[in-house]
């Protein structure tokens, strides 16, 4: 019988032990086993790319400040449009307001803290779906205004085919570990008695062959889309057959 027990699901480890607490096993028992840990992984191209901008002003006064930042991020999320960017994909991270001030020092005759403007900060994340796009966005967005921010990520919009290859290729890796070890001891396997995994995610590598490089203008930001890598680790429970 095959217990699998996949973190991802909040319910089932907890019922796991549960169980395993109710019938624990017995030291005949696991002395009768062999428990491995298999790895696999696969890499595939980013198709879509997510980038943080924002906008910030300055003004003597909260409402010019704002202004004058509403009016340029305006120009920025029209643009994006324009450039067939869906506004599903467009989402305010966040918005700030902050007065500057000044503080007494042996330069100014000042007595307290005095506040001599305001800052707003304005931020947006964008979800690329055509990668082909990136580096012109970029240049759109800081000509129109943008001023701050420029995180930019590489991800799959649907990673579950590359993740399940993962999967198959950590499962292998751990049957031939166990494999290699019942015959190096002399002894035979019996049957899966659990089976847990874990998943992680590498940082994409730029590499030559996938390279995305922009050239909707002279001046076009260049970007490298790289490859993005799934890790998955199994840890395999057998039985042996005696």
């Amino acid at each position: 019988m095959i217990r699998t027990v996949f973190p991802a699901v909040l319910a089932a480890p907890m019922l796991a032990v549960s169980l395993f607490s109710a019938v624990p096993a017995s030291a005949d028992e696991r002395d009768s086993r062999i428990i491995v840990t298999g790895e696999g992984e696969a890499a595939v191209s980013p198709d879509m790319a997510i980038l943080t901008i924002a906008v910030v002003r300055e003004a003597e006064t909260a409402r010019d400040a704002l202004d004058a930042n509403s009016q340029a991020m305006t120009a920025v999320i029209d643009a994006m449009k324009e450039d067939g960017i869906e506004a599903r994909d467009l989402q305010t991270g966040g918005l700030s307001i902050n007065p500057r001030y000044v503080y007494p020092n042996e330069k100014n005759d000042e007595k307290t803290p005095r506040i001599v403007g305001y800052e707003v900060g304005n931020t947006l994340t964008v979800r690329i779906r055509d990668l082909e796009k990136v580096g012109a966005v970029l240049d759109r967005s800081v000509t129109l205004g943008v001023n701050q921010g420029g995180g930019l990520s590489f991800t799959n919009d649907d990673p579950s085919e590359a993740i399940t290859e993962a999967r198959k290729r950590a499962v292998r890796d751990a049957l031939d570990k166990a494999n290699t070890l019942a015959e190096a001891a002399g002894v035979k396997l019996g049957d899966i008695v659990e089976i847990s995994e874990q998943m992680h995610q590498r940082p994409p590598m730029p590499y030559a062959g996938k390279a995305v490089r922009m050239q909707a203008s002279a001046e076009a930001v260049p970007v490298e889309a790289g490859e993005n890598t799934y890790q998955v680790q199994v840890n395999v429970t057998f039985e042996l057959d005696r």
